[in-house]
């Protein structure tokens, strides 16, 4: 009995480790999505546009409105502002929303992934 707990234990902390543990709607799971974000966009105090555009107060902005940014004529032309609706259809598939988007990315399949993120990125609605 005690080797099962102790395996089972072990499976569980390998899956944790391995970013394999079950998806949440939380802003601490949301900072582990943003994970895969974080090499283009930032967020926070200090954030600037580089790869990507910074993320800070995205939630009512219109896409391609960052001036510290050059967008693709597409995501200035697409006339979205951003919500929850408009985030989660990006997320899951950026150039069925916007084609000819610059952002080259496969997508987040698992919708309490971008729930998750949702969460995260509202922590810095209020940066600008």
């Amino acid at each position: 009995m005690k080797m099962s707990v102790l395996s089972a234990l072990a499976l569980a902390a390998s899956a944790t480790l391995a970013g394999c543990a079950p998806s949440g709607t939380d802003a601490a799971t949301g900072e582990r999505v943003f994970k895969q974000c974080a090499s283009c966009h930032q967020v926070g105090l200090n954030a600037r546009g580089g790869f990507g555009p910074q993320l800070n107060g995205l939630f009512g902005r219109r896409a391609g409105a960052t001036p510290d940014f050059a967008y693709s004529d597409a995501m200035q032309a697409s006339g979205i502002v951003w919500d929850e609706r408009s985030l989660s259809a990006f997320l899951h598939d950026p150039d069925k929303l916007v084609p000819g988007t610059k952002m080259r990315f496969w997508g987040i399949r698992d919708e309490n992934e971008i729930k998750a993120l949702q969460a995260y990125l509202r922590t810095f609605q209020d940066l600008r």
